[in-house]
């Protein structure tokens, strides 16, 4: 059975989603990233890309640690989901 970890929306993800934490239930970074985006279609496609792969202008953090696409996901785990901040 997957975990549900608490999920943390930073920035325009924050406002798409209509909450700042969230709990999701994934195993890894992917699957909970999926599962965010299903059960809040205003955050589809800001995410993960058609392909379900992460998009290059978002960070994922699990324990403050930065975290990949099979980055394994426990219970306990404080997940944060920021866009990158760009600038010249």
């Amino acid at each position: 059975m997957p975990a549900m970890a608490n999920v943390r929306l930073r920035g325009q993800l924050e406002k798409l989603a209509g909450a700042s934490e969230l709990p999701v239930e994934g195993g890894t970074v992917t699957e909970l990233l999926k599962a965010l985006e299903e059960t809040h279609s205003g955050l589809e496609g800001w995410i993960l890309d058609e392909r379900g792969v992460l998009r290059r202008h978002i960070n994922v953090f699990v324990n403050g640690e930065p975290a990949g696409p099979d980055t394994n996901v426990a219970e306990s785990d404080k997940i944060e989901i920021l866009p990158a901040i760009s600038g010249g």
